[in-house]
């Protein structure tokens, strides 16, 4: 059964997928606490459900009592932050800095009595050569990433609901949408081609698995509010083409000329279907 929810603490409300999840907890109504880093408290929206903001330097390196006040009367926790910087991440030391700053929090706020914790995991969690992954695929991950975020829901998925917490892991797949960092696949698209250029590619018979993060955020908030616990997949389901995703975009310009197919090698350790079962 669902705990009742009207206060929510939330990481990484400034990031890609925290933002809109923040938007989705106002359309909800809810009181938000969210935790940001140091000078990014701007990048809020100037009014809103936010009534509360808490600063810090890195939430990653806060100890438990820090988070216990934190997160004082608080029902449910969303852990958005992670470190994410494109072309870094994967193998970035600073996922060890999440992994165990990921812990301390949750330490927290089990003193405060929090009722509920979602996290955000990946689905470089699984094993990828399996192609098509549900929650019943074995964790198998290959790079600090993944490795980080499955140790995290490893330690947390006993833990938590052996000492009262309900716990609930949201597996992302390939989100793109309003806030993406430029560096990324499809606003890389977007540019080339508002600007006329041509956006070089590999073969793009890779197949993935998209969702616009706006779809995702609401499909976190409606778990994080319901009564799911474990680990669930946030995905579309539907097998796509890094090239049909390509011509999709291109054909919003009209330029299917300008997309330059087989101009990038094909990276050789890149699985080649990474589909989620909902």
């Amino acid at each position: 059964m669902a705990c009742a929810v009207t206060r929510v603490l939330l990481t990484g409300a400034t990031g890609f997928v925290g933002r809109q999840l923040l938007a989705r907890l106002e359309e909800r109504g809810l009181f938000v606490r969210a935790v940001v880093r140091d000078g990014t408290e701007d990048r809020l929206p100037a009014s809103g459900t936010v009534r509360d903001v808490i600063s810090t330097g890195s939430l990653f390196h806060e100890s438990a009592e820090w988070w216990t006040q934190a997160s004082q009367g608080v029902d449910l926790v969303i852990h958005a932050a992670w470190y994410a910087e494109p072309g870094k991440y994967l193998v970035a030391p600073e996922n060890i800095d999440c992994l165990t700053g990921t812990i301390t929090m949750a330490k927290g706020c089990l003193r405060s009595g929090v009722k509920r914790f979602v996290g955000l995991g990946t689905c470089f969690e699984y094993d990828l050569s399996q192609g098509l992954l549900s929650v019943d695929t074995p964790l198998r991950p290959t790079a600090p990433y993944g490795d980080a975020k499955a140790a995290t829901y490893l330690a947390l998925s006993h833990w938590l609901p052996q000492a009262g917490m309900e716990f609930l892991w949201c597996r992302l797949f390939y989100l793109y949408g309003e806030g993406e960092d430029e560096r990324r696949f499809v606003p890389y698209l977007h540019a080339q081609l508002q600007a006329g250029k041509t956006a070089d590619l590999t073969s793009g018979q890779q197949v993935r698995d998209y969702l616009d993060v706006r779809d995702a955020a609401a499909m976190i908030v409606d778990r994080a509010l319901g009564p799911a616990q474990g680990a669930i997949n946030i995905c579309s389901g539907i097998p796509t083409t890094v090239r049909a995703m390509a011509e999709s975009i291109a054909d919003e310009y009209g330029r299917r000329d300008l997309l330059n197919f087989g101009a990038r090698a094909d990276n050789l350790v890149d699985p080649p279907c990474v589909v989620g079962r909902p």
